[in-house]
């Protein structure tokens, strides 16, 4: 299993100036990674002996007001170890690349937080409402939202 010393490490040696780290939670590594390089850094994490992150457990959307958050939780079955990743977007404007071609379960994660949040996850498949009816106007977990 690697310590959350050898993950920091790993990441920050192949993606330095597009990841910032941001301290642990609980033992767990935390980064925060700019949008643009979100999909290329899970294809890493899950591709790198070492790391081998193949699980997706959770992906979710964060309303700050000033700006929107997509945070991602990811497990390696075979290592037993966990990371966060999260992506700070703009709050008027919230896009950034999908990461279904990396983990299959990506796809309905991403289509709740578009549902909810109006967060755009370009290069998604199916990229529609999963949870409201398909005409539902606004997105029902932001602060500006309203009833």
């Amino acid at each position: 299993m690697a310590s959350s010393t050898e993950i920091k490490q790993a990441v920050l040696a192949s993606f330095a100036s597009s990841v910032d780290d941001a301290g642990e939670i609980d033992g767990v590594q935390v980064f925060y990674v700019n949008s643009n390089r979100i999909a290329d850094l899970c294809s890493f994490l899950k591709e790198t002996n070492g790391l081998q992150y193949d699980y997706l457990t959770s992906l979710c959307g964060v309303d700050y007001s000033d700006r929107i958050e997509v945070v991602y939780h990811l497990y390696s079955y075979e290592l037993k170890h966990s990371l966060i990743l999260k992506v700070k977007l703009n709050a008027k404007a919230p896009v950034i690349p999908s990461v279904c071609s990396v983990w299959k379960a990506g796809n309905w994660q991403e289509r709740e937080a578009y549902d909810m949040f109006g967060i755009v996850f370009e290069g998604h498949p199916d990229l529609r409402r999963i949870l409201l009816e398909p005409d539902w106007e606004g997105f029902p977990l932001r602060k500006d939202y309203k009833i």
